[in-house]
């Protein structure tokens, strides 16, 4: 079960790592709206990697049987290794290689707030969105945010797989 999280939880890693960077090298001039859709892209490819860690592990090493248990335990590891290098990566990105990216994000959230909310539902919003982005001019914040975020999105993406791949 172990070399099952560790090798599953690498290709999961890599996957997302190298989504990530080709998103951020090969396409720079991109707006942030296709960004986000290739973070989301990055994620769930990565996170793939629960559903055949699962697979392998029933079908190669444990006689085509494992419980839901077991499952979810294997798809939870791997989740929380591409959480880690993807939160990694994060603090990376967000230090090193674009420091201004909490601006450039506060900036178009606001310009497509101000296009869909009245004046006065905008001051508020804008109100609220700059203190909630006060914590991410922390680096280890963003990262630790993106880590729990791949994370959540693993137990689900566990929970399934555990359900569909379960066998006694």
């Amino acid at each position: 079960m172990k070399n099952s999280i560790l090798k599953f939880g690498g290709y999961s890693a890599l996957a997302g790592g190298i989504i990530f960077m080709i998103s951020h090298y090969l396409f720079k001039d991109i707006d942030m709206g296709t960004r986000e859709i290739l973070g989301w892209v990055s994620i769930l490819t990565s996170l793939s990697f629960v559903f055949f860690g699962i697979k392998h592990f029933r079908d190669q090493l444990n006689n085509g049987v494992v419980t839901f248990g077991k499952a979810l335990l294997i798809g939870l590891g791997i989740s929380a290794i591409a959480g880690l290098a993807i939160g990694l990566l994060d603090i990376f990105y967000v230090t090193i290689i674009n420091p201004d990216f909490s601006s450039e994000y506060i900036q178009y959230t606001l310009e497509n707030m101000k296009e869909t909310l009245s004046a006065e539902e905008f001051a508020i919003q804008k109100t609220k969105l700059l203190e909630e982005m006060k914590m991410f001019d922390n680096p280890t914040f963003a990262g630790v945010f993106m880590f729990a975020l791949i994370f959540a999105t693993g137990i689900i993406i566990s929970l399934i797989s555990a359900l569909i791949l379960q066998r006694k």
